[in-house]
């Protein structure tokens, strides 16, 4: 065997283990990656989060999430929104990333190209303007979902707003959001993304231990209607999606709160 041959075998032998090396580092990070995120951050409120209905899921700094694989998005959001956060920093916006803290792996942005549809957020990333690394984390792809553009730029746009006013009218509010999951959805990109025929957003107020929450039900669709004729109790919602919204609650208050549709307690003004 000549030693160009020699030299042309341990050059493919080098580039072959080379690529092996860095595929088990890539691996290796990834597994950091989604085991951290399994862990709750010390921002998370674990009291009221939502139970999840696929057992995944991912804690992030300024969010948690559950994550539907089969519909190739999260199936709630959600976080809490102190007054001291609302904030008008104007960090630039990132692009959007596949959150690798998926253990089964997250929808592509790309899924959402020439689709007719927004990447509408679900925790926005209006309510995580007080520091730029919470900020850029709302453009994880685990955080959007299918948005018609009036909509989302519409009725959804108001809502969002909204959530912010009670925020620093009530000193803070816990939010959980997301779209309401069911079979036969259109869907779109390689990926088959859900495009969810109506969202949901919950609000929860603790004021010193008396809590009050609400709930809206809006479809996928601008709309000229007020804000409160979308008030829906949260039985409604956990009926729709088969998400029990706050499993820690004790079962009376649970049963009180979630069973009401009022609005009188919450300022439209």
């Amino acid at each position: 065997m000549n030693k160009r041959l020699i030299y042309s075998i341990i050059s493919v032998l080098l580039v072959f283990g080379i690529y092996g090396f860095e595929h088990f580092l890539k691996e290796e990070d990834k597994t950091q990656i989604v085991s951290d995120g399994q862990n709750p951050k010390a921002s998370t409120n674990e009291y009221f989060l939502p139970a999840s209905t696929t057992g995944q899921i991912v804690h992030h700094e300024g969010y948690s999430l559950s994550y539907n694989e089969p519909f190739e998005q999260a199936e709630w959001v959600a976080y809490e929104l102190k007054k001291s956060q609302l904030s008008d920093s104007n960090f630039e916006r990132p692009y959007f990333e596949i959150d690798k803290a998926v253990k089964t792996g997250a929808a592509n942005w790309r899924n959402y190209k020439n689709s007719g549809y927004d990447r509408g957020h679900l925790c926005p990333a209006g309510d995580r303007n007080y520091n730029k690394a919470v900020y850029e984390e709302t453009f994880l792809t685990s955080n959007i979902s299918p948005q018609e553009h009036e909509f989302n730029a519409g009725i959804w746009n108001t809502l969002e707003q909204k959530v912010r006013y009670w925020a620093a009218k009530y000193d803070g509010v816990f939010v959980i959001t997301g779209g309401v999951l069911e079979n036969h959805l259109k869907t779109i990109g390689e990926e088959h993304v859900a495009v969810p025929n109506q969202f949901y957003k919950i609000i929860l107020d603790n004021n010193n231990g008396k809590i009050k929450m609400i709930a809206f039900l809006m479809p996928n669709k601008n709309s000229n209607k007020a804000l409160y004729e979308f008030v829906v109790s949260v039985d409604d919602v956990e009926s729709l999606t088969g998400i029990d919204f706050f499993p820690a609650l004790d079962d009376t208050i649970e049963s009180r709160l979630e069973g009401s549709s009022s609005y009188k307690n919450w300022s439209f003004n």
